[in-house]
């Protein structure tokens, strides 16, 4: 497989990515917030594009993997405008975007503002609005004072080492909140949630798959399930809905 190549966006960032070419529509992968390109989903759904002809892209978001700068810097706002990087620099036609946790967030976000490339969307564990609904609104007093104080709050984590969550992470989410306005998805959209996910609720699955308006638009909940959605019968999954929208 080719070596890792490197985008410099309008920003000045370093973004790592793999990129294959094949037939359309073109494959994106979109990870979730601490994860890389390396993960088990996105080399698994690489390999079965490639093994099918389609193109592929996965890539690493700033702060994120190979690419440059720090977790902690990083924002909801500065990953989207690394998405937007990748997919216009290095794709053309039409889009499939999976996107798994905040890559789901991240793909939502795509929704809005290039509709008119995807043809179809994938949603593994999707996480709109985590930044607010998941993190400040469980915060306590203390962790909220904090924040303001030191500029961030230590997070404990079921799938990865504990992590910073900074005040600029929070006060930038709330300008990139999907479930507060209309979300129109004018193509097939296919979400996947795990019953046993302890990260995403299958609430927060319900409240997207309600709010959002498209003509063909479902939700799949797998019992027992967890956040990494990455079983062999969840990869399965994921390869059946992708290649049902193709």
């Amino acid at each position: 497989m080719a070596g890792t190549e490197f985008l410099k966006t309008a920003q000045g960032r370093q973004i790592a990515y793999h990129r294959h070419a094949g037939a359309g529509p073109t494959l994106v992968f979109l990870g979730g917030l601490k994860s890389d390109m390396q993960g088990t989903k996105a080399l698994h759904l690489e390999a079965w594009a490639l093994g099918r002809g389609l193109g592929f892209l996965r890539f690493d978001y700033s702060g994120h993997g190979e690419s440059s700068g720090s977790f902690e810097a990083g924002c909801i706002g500065d990953w989207h405008q690394d998405s937007l990087a990748a997919i216009s620099e290095l794709t053309t036609g039409p889009l499939l975007i999976v996107g798994s946790s905040m890559g789901g967030w991240q793909a939502l976000l795509l929704a809005r503002a290039i509709p008119e490339r995807i043809c179809g969307m994938v949603t593994i564990a999707a996480a709109p609005d985590f930044t607010e609904d998941g993190y400040w609104q469980s915060f306590s007093a203390a962790q909220k004072s904090a924040l303001e104080s030191q500029g961030y709050v230590e997070m404990p984590s079921d799938y990865m080492e504990p992590f910073r969550i900074s005040k600029r992470l929070i006060e930038d989410g709330r300008d990139h909140l999907v479930l507060r306005a209309p979300l129109d998805l004018p193509f097939p959209v296919r979400c996947l949630q795990g019953t046993a996910d302890t990260a995403v609720s299958t609430e927060t699955a319900l409240r997207l798959l309600q709010h959002a308006s498209g003509a063909d638009i479902r939700l799949t909940l797998v019992k027992d399930a967890d956040h990494r959605f990455s079983d062999e019968t969840c990869l399965a999954l994921i390869e059946a809905s992708v290649a049902e929208l193709l």
